[in-house]
């Protein structure tokens, strides 16, 4: 199956799969409008035998048959500002120079 690849500029490492080519008309308002505006990334030939990297290949192909479009999430335990390990350290100060 051929299928299409949008990268939201909106949210970071969050990706929109479509069975059609710029076929935004299947999705659902509030997803149009939580993504924002989408950039063309990749076009796929995707069939089972495919393994992907980040994403179930059968799940994937399952929601482009069955809805039109697939929704690639940030993998969970992704750095963000917020979750990044020294997000609550304390600076420490830098010894005095001489």
């Amino acid at each position: 199956m051929q299928c299409y690849i949008y990268a939201s500029r909106r949210k970071p490492d969050t990706y929109l799969w479509l069975a059609e080519r710029d076929g935004f008309g299947v999705l659902p308002e509030s997803l149009r409008s939580m993504l924002g505006e989408l950039r063309f990334a990749l076009e796929l030939q995707l069939d089972a035998q495919r393994r992907l990297p980040r994403e179930d290949t059968a799940q994937v192909l399952a929601h482009l048959h069955e809805q039109g479009w697939h929704l690639q999430l940030p993998p969970e335990g992704a750095l963000t500002g917020a979750s990044h390990p020294a997000y609550g350290a304390t600076l420490v100060d830098a010894p005095p120079r001489d």
